[in-house]
């Protein structure tokens, strides 16, 4: 029974703490890539760190990691930014050039292209930098 009341008060204290209206919180904005670092060629079984570089868009704005998806010899990345407190932000105009690393594993594709998300265009349509990577094998 005490266990039960424990739970009961946490479940509530929860409840109460959501409703608080000082408009704090967050959530996960993609953010479009400004460049790719990329090598001229890639060898079978080896490990690289692809950079990729974008402006923070406001001061709330956070790297929190990669959208990756992978179709064929196909890789999309995206990154992915937390925006906390989003009504106390400061836009940053693109003065705030970030840069991310990945690390890529070379499988066994021919080559792989790349496709880097750089936003929507006027019709909101997707934008990708597309760069293509042949594989050399030793």
């Amino acid at each position: 029974m005490k266990r039960i009341k424990i739970i009961l008060v946490f479940f509530l204290a929860t409840f109460f703490a959501g409703c608080d209206n000082d408009n704090t919180g967050f959530f996960y904005d993609l953010v479009p890539i400004e460049s790719a670092v990329v090598p001229d060629e890639f060898t079978r079984g080896e490990t690289y760190t692809i950079s990729v570089s974008y402006f923070r868009p406001t001061s709330c704005h956070g790297f929190a990691g990669f959208d990756y998806n992978r179709l064929n010899n196909e890789r999309t990345v995206a990154v992915v930014n937390v925006v906390v407190n989003p009504n106390q932000c400061q836009d940053l105009e693109q003065t705030d050039l970030v840069e991310e690393t990945l690390d890529f594993f070379v499988g066994q594709e021919e080559s792989y292209i790349f496709r880097f998300w750089q936003g929507l265009d006027e019709l909101g349509n997707n934008k990708f930098l597309s760069i293509e990577v042949p594989v050399v094998v030793l």
